[in-house]
């Protein structure tokens, strides 16, 4: 590490480590005459299969340099050195104030990895603008789009007094059921695990019957709606508080003939009105202070990138005026040296229309003054202001294609499942929620365990219970049980030991079943954890976000905590067949460290 520790010295003339910076060596390190950047012409795949583009090398040349000046040769086993160089860099880590790769992958803030991503090889990084780039506060953002919806609805002779913008009613990654006026959580296969008409919670039971035999599939655009976004948020609300007044019969009859996707169809309609009439956009630009939560790293996560050599793009459908003031906002105040905004980016794309945008190809307008006009453009250049166009015109412009390319946003399928699928870029979701989530399985990690543990124990004392359900079976059929011993029992202590273990099981049903009723309410009351679906299974939205987003996080800041240069490595992917590291204390005794029993082929 002192060939490192050289690197990391300041810039001012001052010794560390015996070493001045000074040094012709040390300033040789800094001009890049060591250092060699592999190409895309040169570049290769390494044994994960990643790009090896954007990878640094030390020049053939200069490879005696690691045995100059107090830096000890490589000499040994590589597993003892780097096991020592290791150690090294996470004592300076800590004394440098940075958290080491693994501290910061287990925190609010982290990026998780679903598919292994090599940072190094993405030449350029695009980015939606709304609730990526900048983050709204959805109560105050949500809460007005609602407000206008509502009043729209009114205006179409809708009874809408008396209600109220309620967040905590929904959640992101629930489906509607347009057919039956529900929305549900489904798991990762597509089961209904939770479900809610308007606005008042169905039995487990009810869900059962009424979800038993079919599965969410949103293929079916004409009946299931998910929720992709947090934009989704207003919309939900509306649209079960209006289920619940059409159930009530309030509905005026000169409306029509309203079934639950009629009344979709209103409530979309109004609420796509509140956007598009300018409403509430102008109210925001007028007072975005209101709306938006400032983020001072944010614009220096950019700049880093920026700096590293990516080339960054913003691609949003929101249109030229309402971008520049939101964009003025959030990042003119935290750049430095006067920076405005646009500098960060090699080009902006406004009123992209996607998906189609990843899609299919558009006319391009360059956006020629700052009131807007525009005018038709054919080629791109550096710092260039467009309207509409497509990826196609991106990739040909920058001369970059596929996984060259990293997307970022918020929304799985206009964002991230897009241009996954037709343009093969990488993709990374934005998920605001996860912060709250991650920090409410922190707090609920005794209730897990404690639920879990109790669900092991019933495991083991049904097994015993089934075993000896079985010996009676068989002896009443004048059969011997499995073993000698049961077969032994005699048949007032096989009918008192099934008594007892049945009693037991009752009991342990009666306090696991609100625990995991409970399970998640620190999360949301009504629907758990965004993540899950129940205690052990993944939930839709975590289905969607593992088969489209290779990364995900909170917050694009959150790239500030690591490099422009970072490897994100996907995490093992556990098997059901797979050995469990954890096994409960009176299961553990069965097994020694070193031998796991395997029964005879």
């Amino acid at each position: 590490m002192k060939h490192f520790d050289m690197i990391c010295c300041s810039t001012e003339a001052q010794s560390f480590h015996g070493v001045f910076v000074d040094d012709p060596e040390v300033k040789s390190l800094r001009g890049g005459d060591i250092f060699s950047e592999t190409s895309s012409s040169k570049s290769d795949v390494d044994y994960l299969g990643e790009s090896t583009k954007g990878d640094l090398n030390v020049k053939q040349e200069h490879l005696q340099a690691f045995s100059y000046k107090n830096l000890a040769p490589f000499e040994g086993p590589i597993e003892e050195i780097a096991r020592l160089e290791a150690q090294e860099a996470e004592t300076l880590l800590n004394e440098l104030g940075i958290q080491d790769p693994f501290s910061t992958r287990h925190s609010p803030r982290g990026i998780f990895c679903s598919r292994t991503l090599n940072l190094r090889s993405i030449s350029a990084v695009g980015y939606d603008m709304d609730y990526t780039l900048i983050q709204y506060n959805v109560m105050a953002w949500e809460g007005r789009a609602y407000d206008y919806g509502m009043a729209n609805l009114r205006g179409m002779g809708f009874p809408v007094d008396g209600l109220q913008f309620d967040p905590d009613l929904v959640i992101r990654g629930l489906i509607m059921d347009k057919e039956k006026g529900n929305l549900v959580k489904a798991d990762r296969f597509g089961y209904v695990k939770r479900a809610m008409h308007g606005t008042k919670m169905l039995s487990t039971r009810a869900v059962s019957e009424m979800y038993g035999r079919e599965l969410v599939d949103l293929r079916k655009e004409s009946r299931w709606e998910f929720l992709n976004t947090l934009f989704s948020v207003s919309e939900a609300v509306m649209y079960m508080q209006m289920v619940d007044r059409l159930d009530d019969g309030v509905i005026p009859l000169e409306l029509g003939p309203l079934d639950y996707k009629g009344l979709y169809k209103a409530v979309a309609k109004a609420l796509f009105r509140a956007h598009v009439e300018g409403q509430l956009k102008s109210e925001i630009m007028a007072e975005p202070e209101r709306f938006v939560i400032p983020d001072p790293e944010l614009p220096l996560a950019l700049l880093d990138q920026k700096e590293a050599g990516k080339q960054l793009l913003l691609i949003t459908n929101s249109d030229y005026h309402y971008t520049n003031k939101m964009m003025q906002h959030a990042f003119n105040r935290f750049l430095p040296n006067g920076m405005d905004w646009t500098d960060l980016f090699e080009m902006v794309i406004v009123s992209a229309r996607k998906p189609e945008f990843f899609q299919m190809s558009h006319p391009m307008y360059e956006v020629v003054t700052n009131d807007g006009l525009m005018r038709p453009c054919f080629k791109a250049h550096p710092g260039g202001l467009y309207s509409g166009g497509s990826a196609q015109f991106v990739e040909k412009s920058l001369n970059i294609h596929g996984d060259e390319i990293l997307y970022v946003g918020d929304h799985i399928y206009t964002d991230v499942s897009q241009s996954k699928v037709h343009l093969r870029w990488r993709t990374a979701l934005i998920c605001p929620e996860l912060e709250q989530e991650f920090r409410a399985l922190i707090h609920s990690r005794h209730h897990r365990t404690a639920l879990i543990e109790l669900m092991n124990q019933k495991e083991v004392v049904g097994d015993l219970f089934n075993q000896l359900r079985l010996a009676l079976q068989r002896r009443t059929k004048g059969r011997p049980a499995q073993t000698l011993a049961a077969t032994n029992m005699d048949d007032q202590e096989l009918a008192e030991s099934m008594q007892k273990l049945l009693i037991v099981m009752q009991r342990l049903d009666e306090k696991i079943a609100p625990m995991l009723e409970a399970d998640g309410e620190l999360f949301n009351k009504r629907w758990g954890y965004l993540s899950r679906a129940g205690l052990w299974d993944k939930s839709h939205l975590t289905k969607q976000i593992e088969k489209y987003a290779d990364i995900y996080t909170s917050r694009v800041s959150n790239f500030l905590h690591y490099t422009p240069f970072m490897y994100f490595r996907a995490g093992e992917q556990t098997l059901a067949h797979d050995f469990d590291s954890y096994c409960p204390p009176y299961i553990n005794n069965h097994f020694e460290a070193d031998k796991i029993m395997v029964p005879p082929s």
